[in-house]
């Protein structure tokens, strides 16, 4: 997972996202007012919401255009549990949790290394047992 985690509130006007996208180098925001998650807006969503619909994101609020009701995913869930849930929901980004707080966030390009480095692992066990 990647422990990076940036929020925005969803009263915030869209281009926040983006200057915090680009300040933070990240696809994605988990929305949060006060203390409660109400959603994440990713780029793809100022993409298809925004940019395509000819909106000002000056103007049109982050609640406008985030996906509300987040999926997360406890802390100490297996991957393949993580997988499930995105697969099931069609999700790119899960949110991590432990005591309702969020502790990072496993996107498509975490789980393609984490295989990766098993396969890796697994031919190594493969060489050693030859």
């Amino acid at each position: 997972m990647t422990k990076k985690v940036e929020f925005i509130g969803s009263y915030e006007p869209v281009i926040e996202a983006c200057k915090k996208y680009k300040e933070f180098k990240l696809g994605s925001l988990v929305v949060k007012d006060d203390d409660t998650i109400v959603g994440i807006i990713t780029e793809r969503d100022v993409i298809v919401k925004i940019i395509l619909n000819e909106k000002n994101p000056k103007l049109t609020l982050v609640k406008d255009v985030m996906t509300p009701n987040l999926k997360t995913v406890k802390s100490f869930a297996t991957l393949e549990e993580a997988v499930d849930i995105m697969k099931k929901n069609n999700i790119k980004k899960l949110p991590v949790v432990y005591n309702d707080i969020v502790v990072g966030i496993i996107t498509e390009n975490d789980i393609t290394y984490a295989i990766k480095i098993y396969k890796k692992s697994e031919k190594e066990i493969i060489k050693k047992d030859i």
